[in-house]
């Protein structure tokens, strides 16, 4: 079978998650391969992500490798064997490789929080307001490619699973394109905020000893918890981080950004009041 030339983030992550196995187990490359009766660039291919693993395989992995954690094992194999081909990829070839990861993570994500303090996150923007931000990008973008971006993020915006945002006052107040526009904006959030699975809290200027303004962050739900993702932006694209030390750090981290926002129904009317200002 030919290798991949270019693996996806979800098969990437597979592979660490076995890569990581192997290693707690003490065991190196060639005498996994050994166990497995396969030859060691096999297990090289499959760690790398340049090969997948069959569901039988990948579990006598994870029995030669002593994990006994069955969910975690049964989620592995379901990614493994899962053969997805989302509404994402007609734009591969097209856009940035992390735009596309980011849809297939949503795409598979069990729940999302998002901490924004700049922009409305691109799961909520409208078609304005993500034109306006794209426009911004240096060095500037065709607009056929521009147009491209808007359309790729539109598409990817229906939330089916819990999602929880804690906003920043200014993420709300910066007018990244004209007022009318920005109105639009809040009042889009508002309508969202009523829906039953989405959750808005606000975090006011005012609010004393916020000191958490580098706390923007996505964290992306896996099926159990050693499969949850933090993405972050970064200057050539976002950057995912899946460290179960990182993963604990950026939980707790998200739930001291939500203990000093306003609950929902109070960030409610905050946004209300400022769609009305403008």
């Amino acid at each position: 079978m030919a290798l991949r030339r270019e693996p996806t983030a979800r098969q990437m992550r597979l592979a660490t998650e076995l890569r990581r196995l192997r290693e707690a187990a003490g065991l190196t490359a060639r005498e996994a391969a050994a166990l497995l009766g396969v030859s060691a660039p096999q297990i090289t291919h499959i760690e790398s992500a340049l090969a997948g693993v069959s569901e039988k395989r990948l579990r006598r992995l994870a029995s030669h490798y002593a994990c006994t954690d069955g969910e975690f094992v049964d989620a592995l194999a379901a990614v493994a064997t899962v053969r997805t081909r989302g509404w994402w990829e007609e734009y591969r070839g097209l856009l940035p490789t992390s735009f596309l990861d980011l849809s297939e993570l949503n795409h598979h994500a069990s729940f999302r929080r998002d901490v924004a303090i700049l922009y409305v996150p691109g799961l909520l923007q409208t078609e304005n307001y993500a034109r306006a931000v794209f426009s911004a990008r240096v060095p500037e973008l065709a607009s056929e490619e521009l147009e491209l971006r808007v359309r790729h993020r539109l598409a990817g915006q229906e939330i089916s699973i819990p999602y929880e945002l804690v906003i920043h006052e200014s993420a709300l107040r910066i007018r990244v394109s004209d007022r009318a526009d920005c109105r639009a904006q809040l009042t889009r959030l508002l309508e969202l905020s009523a829906e039953d699975n989405i959750t808005v809290r606000v975090i006011p200027f005012d609010l004393d000893g916020f000191a958490r303004a580098a706390s923007t962050m996505t964290y992306v739900g896996g099926a159990v918890p050693r499969l949850d993702t933090v993405v972050r932006d970064v200057p050539h694209g976002s950057a995912f981080i899946d460290s179960e030390a990182q993963l604990g750090a950026f939980r707790t981290r998200f739930r001291k950004v939500e203990a000093v926002s306003l609950g929902p129904e109070r960030s409610r009317d905050f946004i209300n009041r400022l769609a009305k200002e403008l």
